[in-house]
């Protein structure tokens, strides 16, 4: 099926602190906030200030996941800098939760929050008053509502969505099969556009990344994992196959790297850094084929209709190239 028009590119950022081994050894250990963000190397930002100079540079547009239940260890800042960085760029932000932050409030608030990062598997009461405490900070940073929701580490079921409808939160980004596969198969999605109680959920895409003696695997398409000619590979297909929306994931931290936990030593993340760069630059080059889009300018048009998407594969040689790059990436501190 050939599109009309472009191919919706949508990269979204998770934008979020660390515990840092805290609750493991809480006399040595704090959590981390801004060098995992804004990524300070040799007086340069090559995180934060990477990701906005380079969409400002290709005009791209992005959606940043700003975790907010942190404001329960760090209170507003730095995260209320983060947010004014990412406004004055004209960037979209949306509402990323990562509920283990809430048990640092220590009983200064009604309610259940064991120190469990994941959103699955609570009650529906609990999660909502979870929801209600991140939204009340979203609003205080941002100045309004959000319209959008990316649970932390991509887990789902479907009290996320029986929660999110009853607060009026009607678009999410909650799933990511290569990340984690949801029990429900009907959750199980690995691209497109889904109603799941009344929420339009659009997916991380996810694809098949290789199939070396009978061995298949799903897996997401994030900037830290995936090689560039393989992302070039994944959009192109996308294109001939009619796909309308593929969604990337990335974190500010992905484009430093760290020597532990507490981020003590950073160097700049080159290949990262390169990979989204020729992202940018392809879809900046390529208007007829494909653009940039973040949630709240589509936001209408994601909830107006369910799309079913093809599942993609990508040829076993791509999957074996980025394999041996993200290797030596891993391992070679200034490669």
């Amino acid at each position: 099926m050939k599109l009309k028009h472009p191919t919706q590119v949508c990269i979204t950022i998770d934008t979020e602190f660390s515990i840092a081994g805290h609750f493991q050894n809480p006399q040595r250990n704090q959590p981390v906030a801004e060098p995992m963000v804004f990524g300070n190397v040799a007086g340069r930002e090559e995180a934060l200030g990477f990701l906005l100079n380079t969409f400002s540079t290709f005009n791209i547009r992005a959606s940043f996941f700003i975790e907010c239940a942190n404001y329960y260890f760090f209170g507003d800042e730095p995260m209320q800098t983060v947010v004014k960085r990412i406004q004055s760029a004209g960037q979209d932000i949306q509402l990323h939760i990562h509920p283990v932050w809430l048990s640092f409030a220590k009983g200064a608030l009604e309610g259940r929050f064991p120190q469990d990062d994941h959103c699955t598997g609570r009650n529906f009461a609990d999660l909502q008053h979870a929801f209600e405490l991140c939204i009340a900070v979203f609003e205080r940073w941002v100045g309004h509502q959000p319209l959008a929701v990316r649970t932390g580490s991509l887990r789902a079921d479907n009290n996320i969505y029986r929660v999110m409808a009853s607060l009026g939160l009607t678009l999410s980004s909650n799933i990511a099969t290569g990340i984690f596969t949801p029990d429900d198969p009907l959750l199980q999605l690995n691209s497109g556009r889904h109603n799941i109680h009344g929420v339009t959920e659009i997916p991380v895409f996810t694809y098949q990344d290789m199939n070396v003696l009978g061995r298949k695997r799903r897996k997401s398409l994030q900037i830290t994992s995936c090689s560039w000619p393989e992302m070039r590979y994944l959009l192109r297909k996308a294109r001939s196959a009619g796909i309308e929306t593929v969604v990337i994931l990335t974190h500010p931290s992905e484009f430093i790297k760290k020597s532990d936990f507490s981020y003590s030593r950073l160097t700049r993340n080159r290949v990262n850094q390169g990979r989204l760069s020729r992202l940018c630059e392809f879809i900046a080059n390529n208007p007829a084929e494909f653009e940039s889009v973040d949630f709240s300018e589509q936001a209408d048009f994601w909830r107006s209709a369910e799309v079913q998407q093809h599942f993609i594969t990508v040829p076993t040689h791509y999957a074996l190239a980025r394999m041996a790059h993200n290797f030596i990436n891993d391992r070679l501190w200034h490669y």
